[in-house]
């Protein structure tokens, strides 16, 4: 156990430290940074559900909070000026379709909030709540991100 909360802790100050250094200069960085924090808390969580990895309340809790608080404002980390350019993923839709991308935000807010307390709950809860907020996940990245290989 006390790998996973020395891997859950890692990712939240590499969080920190990769997102400060480039929030006012390039919000296609900053959005990139976040979004592979979200993919580290996405590996830690999917691996207890999986049970890859024990489950564990308060790491499965960390891993949920970093996922809350990138979904917070993750609307407006695509401004007009990053449509194109820094290797983006993002597609043209999160422009022509933003309240559509707007309420799926909110959507992925609401479902990490959820899953933060649904780990403080236990195992069963929080594989349930983590489902809903994978399929937010999933949803999001078919409609609004152009795969690259």
């Amino acid at each position: 156990m006390k790998t996973t909360y020395i891997k859950v802790a890692a990712f939240c100050v590499a969080s920190l430290v990769g997102t400060t250094a480039s929030i006012a200069s390039d919000p296609i960085a900053n959005r990139q940074a976040m979004m592979k924090n979200v993919g580290a808390a996405m590996r830690v969580a999917g691996g207890m559900v999986k049970g890859k990895i024990p489950f564990d309340s308060l790491a499965a809790e960390l891993a949920m909070r970093v996922m809350n608080s990138s979904a917070s404002g993750l609307s407006s980390m695509f401004p007009d000026s990053s449509k194109t350019g820094g290797d983006t993923e993002a597609a043209p839709k999160i422009w022509e379709d933003k309240a559509g991308f707007d309420a799926l935000t909110a959507k992925f807010q609401e479902a990490s909030a959820a899953a933060v307390k649904a780990a403080k709950a236990g195992e069963g809860d929080f594989k349930t709540a983590f489902g809903a907020l994978a399929k937010n996940c999933k949803a999001c990245h078919q409609d609004y991100r152009i795969k690259k290989n």
